[in-house]
């Protein structure tokens, strides 16, 4: 016979986990997720996995109808927490049960379980809803896009409270599956690949899957009349561009730009490395708004991008995004240098590539045509704050930081850094610190002087290093070609047009 000897503290251990957690034990989830540039984005207490989203819509009176399932994990034990959300709300379940609901401001959805949630506990929640999401006014204006033909999900840095609960931050992604029903002759565009469709009784239903982990504002939705082309990369991938019927004389341009979005992608892939989602694309809806965004998978443009012809570089910066925006994803929005810097300096890229000037010359234009006492000096890329975080400095001076890296280190490891960081982050989040670590790591030199330069100091910093005035000199873009000054003004209004919405 053996005899099993437990030692005293194990014992205490197992005990204490067979204990049940009192009601003093659960605490309700915080009403934001702690970003100091939007307080009340996201929220605490729990971490969502999943989203699928049961949805309904009548293009003629803008009523959206959903059922949205919330797959998620608690990260507390949990006696209430929220949503961001903004329509009205009619039922709140919790892993089947029926809880209590109340809208706090205009965009929290406190949710008390009929029972407390204990950490580490996979829950299930179901919202049902309904609302007009075009007179939802939080913050005084609407991230919904009401069209001649349906209606358009597409803001930064955010726009999901608009049409589906969520824990709405980079911080905690998510995988989705958007279902939408919409009256016969109309479509219904979302991320990922589309799995099926089907039609009855007047409605048809379009079921869409993006299968990695997603930021909320990322997930898009696009009502209305498309022309829609689909093909496949060389990889196999499915690409679905859809472009409004009613888009008028930007409609060749816009075709001409969004329909090289393999050609693109191929190119990005050889500089960031394997695309990282299942599908990509494009959409064109016909909105009044001036801006591109880069939702996962299927960047949106507006019809403006291309009113002056075709845009490619704009298709460039969205799908640069995929990689640093979107796969590598901010921890906080003061890291958007990130995603901003990295997108511009992939057109400067793409322009050294089609013998438009290279990515040098523009830093140097850039540079130059910013007196030193311009107000654009004063923003810090690396942290512009909630005010800032969109302007053009972000872009610009972004990517002359992106250059002078590029000159600081050679090129060896400038590109195998490029490939190496959303590697290593592919489907995460990381901040403006954290890649200054990894590009010391990979460079093997001392960068933080650099980078407060060109990140963090509130005044034009002296020009990069080996970046002599190539403007004041000659005129010579790629392949020797003489370029005259209004073509780098062109070149410098292509790549300087604002992508993102912002309130």
């Amino acid at each position: 016979m053996h005899r099993r000897f437990i030692a005293p503290g194990v014992l205490t251990a197992s005990l204490l986990l067979a204990i049940p957690a009192s009601a003093a034990d659960f605490s309700p989830g915080t009403p934001g997720i702690g970003d100091p540039y939007y307080p009340a984005s996201g929220n605490g207490g729990y971490d969502v996995s999943h989203y699928d989203l049961r949805l309904k819509y009548q293009p003629r009176t803008d009523l959206l109808e959903g059922t949205a399932t919330i797959l998620a994990t608690t990260t507390q034990n949990l006696s209430r927490f929220n949503l961001d959300f903004g329509l009205g709300v009619s039922e709140v379940r919790v892993d089947g049960k029926k809880a209590k609901f109340a809208k706090e401001g205009d965009q929290e959805l406190v949710v008390t379980p009929a029972a407390p949630l204990e950490k580490g506990r996979a829950a299930s929640v179901v919202v049902r809803y309904a609302g007009k999401p075009s007179e939802l006014k939080i913050g005084g204006y609407t991230a919904w896009h009401r069209t001649p033909d349906g209606g358009v999900a597409a803001q930064e840095p955010d726009s999901a409270v608009w049409w589906f609960p969520s824990n709405d931050h980079p911080l905690d992604k998510a995988t989705y599956d958007v279902s939408v029903s919409v009256p016969d002759g109309t479509q219904a565009i979302s991320n990922g690949v589309l799995q099926s469709q089907s039609s009855k009784l007047g409605w048809t239903r379009y079921n869409w899957r993006s299968n990695k982990p997603q930021a909320s504002y990322l997930a898009t939705l696009a009502v209305g009349r498309f022309d829609i082309t689909t093909d496949r990369t060389v990889d196999g991938l499915p690409v679905l561009n859809a472009y409004s019927k009613d888009l008028g004389d930007n409609a060749g341009a816009a075709r001409a730009s969004i329909e090289r979005t393999t050609e693109v992608a191929e190119y990005l892939t050889g500089i960031f490395g394997p695309y990282p989602f299942n599908a990509l694309g494009g959409y064109v809806p016909n909105v009044t708004s001036g801006y591109a965004l880069e939702t996962q998978t299927r960047p949106f443009y507006s019809p403006r991008q291309f009113a002056g012809g075709a845009n490619v570089s704009v298709v460039v910066h969205e799908l640069a995004h995929q990689w640093y925006g979107d796969s590598v994803a901010v921890k906080g929005w003061k890291d958007i240098w990130i995603n901003e810097g990295f997108a511009r300096y992939s057109q400067w890229l793409w322009s050294e590539k089609e013998g438009e000037g290279t990515a040098q010359e523009l830093a140097d234009y850039v540079y130059e045509t910013r007196a030193a006492d311009d107000p654009f000096w004063t923003v810090e890329p690396g942290d512009p704050g909630p005010d800032d975080q969109f302007h053009i400095a972000v872009y610009d001076r972004g990517a002359l930081a992106v250059q002078a890296l590029r000159n600081e280190i050679g090129d060896e490891d400038f590109f195998r850094i490029l490939k190496g960081w959303p590697a290593k982050f592919a489907h995460g989040n990381a901040s403006v610190g954290d890649f200054v670590k990894y590009a010391e790591r990979i460079s093997g030199k001392p960068l933080a002087e650099l980078f407060d330069t060109w990140l963090y100091e509130p005044s034009k910093p002296g020009a990069p290093a080996a970046a002599e005035s190539r403007i004041a000199r000659s005129h010579t873009g790629g392949g020797g070609e003489p370029v005259q000054p209004k073509s780098w003004k062109k070149i410098a209004a292509t790549n300087t047009v604002h992508e993102h919405g912002h309130h």
